[in-house]
């Protein structure tokens, strides 16, 4: 088994990639260079320590995870036994629905004309000020 009894602590970045909250242990460690990863409420280096019983929050993809550790891992283990190293409290991720439409344009289609804006505009949902183009007799 991936798991050490005897370890007391383990860096938080290693102990965050090991429980797939990341994709590569570069990627958690940037996260806590950048302030993205609290342990206790205090941000933290990579290489600060974990035990069971804290509280780890970690900020990605406009989303924020609140997980409590209540394993240590020395390694990256399978996702099963990965789900079984913390508690998740994070909130629920909101609904498909509730995200925003992006407009997109395709790549090199130029500036976009004074219709094109309009119908961006009006895809996004703000409205223009002047007189409604429907309205000419």
């Amino acid at each position: 088994m991936a798991s050490d009894e005897g370890m007391a602590t383990a860096r938080v970045d290693s102990w965050i990639w090991s429980v797939r909250l990341t994709k590569t242990r570069s990627a958690a460690a940037a996260a806590c260079r950048a302030g993205h990863v609290r342990v206790n409420g205090e941000r933290v280096k990579p290489a600060h320590g974990v035990r069971p019983g804290d509280e780890v929050r970690l900020r990605q993809a406009g989303r924020e995870r609140i997980v409590v550790v209540t394993r240590l891992v020395r390694k990256r283990v399978g996702a099963p036994v990965a789900v079984e190293c913390y508690v998740d409290n994070s909130p629920p991720t909101p609904p498909r629905e509730g995200i925003a439409v992006i407009a997109v344009r395709d790549r090199g289609a130029g500036r976009p004309t004074k219709r094109d804006r309009r119908e961006l505009d009006q895809l996004r949902g703000r409205l223009g000020t002047g007189p409604d183009p429907d309205d000419r007799p």
